[in-house]
C-alpha cells in the first residue's frame, strides 16, 4: 500500500501563503526534522564499517535555496573531530560498543549572535542552548575538538578531513 505525498515544493509553496503562525523555534525545529533521528542511524550504521572505533556525524542544517522555509539537514560521517561551526551539531560514534554521544549543537551565526549578547533573554528551555552558544563563542569547544584530535591547545593549526588547515 503506497500512500501519496505531497512534494516539499508544495507544502513549502502552501506555508508561504498562509499566515505566519506564532510558534518558536524549538517547536519549529522539531516538525521540521521529523526523520532526524533515523537519518542519524542510519549514518552511524553505514559509516561503522567504514570508520571502526571512534569516529564523529556531523549534522548541518541548511535552508533550501528557493525555499526558504524548508530547513533539511545533512548527515555526514568524518574520522577527526570537526571544527566548530555554525548551524552544526555534532555527535561522537563509537562503533564497537554501538554508542552514539551527543556533543553540541551551534545555531546559526544570528541567533549565536543574539543569545550570546542578550543571555538574560534566552528562555529557559533554551539554556542549555544558550551554554553551547557560550562555549563556541569564548572558544570552549574549539579546544575540545583540539584535545580530541590530539592537537596542541595553542596550535594556529587544524586537522580537517585529513588536511592541514592555517586558522587565523
Amino acid at each position: 500500500m503506497s500512500e501519496k505525498r505531497d512534494t516539499v515544493g508544495k507544502l513549502s509553496s502552501e506555508l508561504i501563503v498562509k499566515a505566519p503562525e506564532s510558534s518558536d523555534a524549538i517547536e519549529q525545529m522539531r516538525e521540521q526534522l521529523s526523520e532526524y533521528d533515523e537519518n542519524l542511524l542510519l549514518c552511524a550504521q553505514v559509516n561503522s564499517k567504514k570508520y571502526p572505533g571512534i569516529f564523529y556525524i556531523v549534522s548541518l542544517t541548511k535552508k533550501e535555496r528557493l525555499m526558504q522555509n524548508v530547513l533539511r539537514s545533512y548527515f555526514f560521517a568524518r574520522r577527526s573531530c570537526p571544527t566548530p561551526d555554525w548551524d552544526q551539531t555534532v555527535y561522537m560514534v563509537d562503533s564497537v560498543n554501538h554508542s552514539i554521544n551527543f556533543m553540541w549543537v551551534i545555531p546559526s551565526r544570528d541567533t549565536c549572535d543574539w543569545m550570546y549578547s542578550n543571555p538574560l533573554l534566552v528562555p529557559h528551555e533554551q539554556r542549555e542552548l544558550l551554554n553551547f552558544v557560550i562555549d563556541f563563542k569564548e572558544g570552549i569547544l574549539l579546544k575540545r575538538c583540539k584535545k580530541l584530535n590530539n592537537e596542541e591547545a595553542d596550535s594556529p593549526f587544524l586537522i580537517n578531513k585529513g588536511l592541514i588547515c592555517h586558522t587565523t
